[in-house]
Parts: structure tokens; C-alpha cells; sequence
């Protein structure tokens, strides 16, 4: 999964980033309201953490100029817990709030959600005939055993079955599990498709020839 974090404090931004990528996120970042603004209407994310007082061009503002032309799932980080900054923030199209100071695991927890729910999928537990995924756990089972994959692993399993019956193509793929600051190798993924194969099933991903992966 791909996100974004627009945050003016340098500090808690970098805190943000390595929490979120810790986690096998992809993650992007921008340390102001302009630039926040041109990646999140630029570029593709499951979801994106955006710092409502910024200054020159604020998170509400953000959000307002960019929801005309994405509908990326925006979790709103505020100082202020007041009822009219709330419907504020629902007017201008903001999917969920966390009031600083937070706990770094409900903020994952949220963003988990937020991706899940933008999927079409409201539960944590995925099936995929005897592969059974905990998304918020992370963990993935193979006929009731724990299977060890490595984050990269997991989040393209995880996108995939997020996207269950849909053909993913390979350039979304890239987009989603890579961030800009990856080296990438044009072979990469094919080796992390490689590798769930061996270790889940080699019909549990299949392959349709020039236009990408999909599960059933």
C-alpha cells in the first residue's frame, strides 16, 4: 500500500514516515500544504495523512482543492477536537480524524481501515480458498500454518486480494507498492510473485499475459 504524509513539522514527519514503512507501507512525503497538494492530486495512493495548521496553504484547504480531482481516502491530523472544525472537515471531504497527541498504532489501525473500507472490504480477515490474511495483524495462513512472508510480500499479497476477481496491472502495481524514493528494478515484481508462489501456491496468483496479476 502506497501513502501519503503532509506534515510541517519535520520531526513528527520523519517519526510518521519510518512508522508507516516499518509497517511495509510504501510512503511518500511532503513537509508543506503546496506540496502535499501536488502529490496527492499527481500521484496515486491508497490513503493519505494530511496535518490540518500548516502554514501558507493549510490541510483544509488541501483538501478542499484536491477532492475535485481524487477521491484518495484523507485522514486528518488536528490539534483542535471541536465540533464545527469536525463538520468542517466532513464538508470538505476528510474520511476520518485523530486529535494530536496520538498513538502511532491507532494511526495505523485507521489507515488500515480507511484502505479497507476504499476496497470494499469491511472485515480484517481475508479468504482466499486456504490462505487466510489478518490485515490488521499482518499475518497470512496456509491451511491454518502461519506463513512467514516479508513485507513487500505481504502488501502486494494484500493489494491483490483487496482487489479480488480484478485484473492488477503491472504499472499499478509498481505505483502502489513502491514510493519515489525506491530503486526498482523492472524484474522486481515478478521475483515477489516468484516467491508467494513457492510459498503459498502457484495457483494462488495468476497471470494474464500483457495485462497483470490478479486472485480468484
Amino acid at each position: 500500500m502506497r501513502i501519503l504524509v503532509v506534515e510541517d513539522d519535520e520531526l513528527l514527519r520523519r517519526t510518521l514516515v519510518a512508522t508507516f514503512r516499518d509497517e511495509g507501507f510504501a510512503v511518500d512525503d511532503a513537509e508543506d500544504g503546496e506540496e502535499g497538494l501536488y502529490k496527492l492530486t499527481e500521484g496515486i495512493y491508497d490513503a493519505a495523512v494530511l496535518d490540518v495548521m500548516m502554514p501558507e496553504l493549510d490541510g483544509w484547504q488541501v483538501l478542499e482543492q484536491a477532492r475535485p480531482k481524487v477521491d484518495t481516502p484523507v485522514l486528518m491530523l488536528t490539534a483542535k477536537d471541536t465540533v464545527p472544525d469536525r463538520i468542517k472537515g466532513l464538508n470538505l471531504g476528510a474520511d476520518d480524524y485523530l486529535i494530536k497527541p496520538f498513538d502511532a498504532d491507532e494511526l495505523v489501525a485507521r489507515i488500515r481501515a480507511l484502505v479497507r473500507r476504499a476496497s470494499g472490504q469491511s472485515q480484517s480477515i481475508l479468504n482466499l480458498h486456504e490462505v487466510r490474511l489478518n490485515t490488521s495483524m499482518r499475518k497470512v495462513e496456509k491451511a491454518g500454518t502461519e506463513v512467514e512472508l516479508t513485507p513487500r510480500e505481504y502488501s502486494l499479497l494484500e493489494y491483490l486480494a483487496l482487489h479480488r476477481g480484478e485484473v492488477v496491472s503491472r504499472t499499478l502495481l509498481y505505483e502502489r507498492l513502491f514510493d519515489e524514493n525506491d530503486d526498482s528494478l523492472s524484474n522486481l515484481l515478478d521475483v515477489h510473485v516468484s516467491n508467494l508462489r513457492k510459498k503459498l501456491g502457484k495457483d494462488l496468483i495468476q497471470t494474464r499475459r500483457g495485462h497483470g496479476y490478479f486472485v480468484e
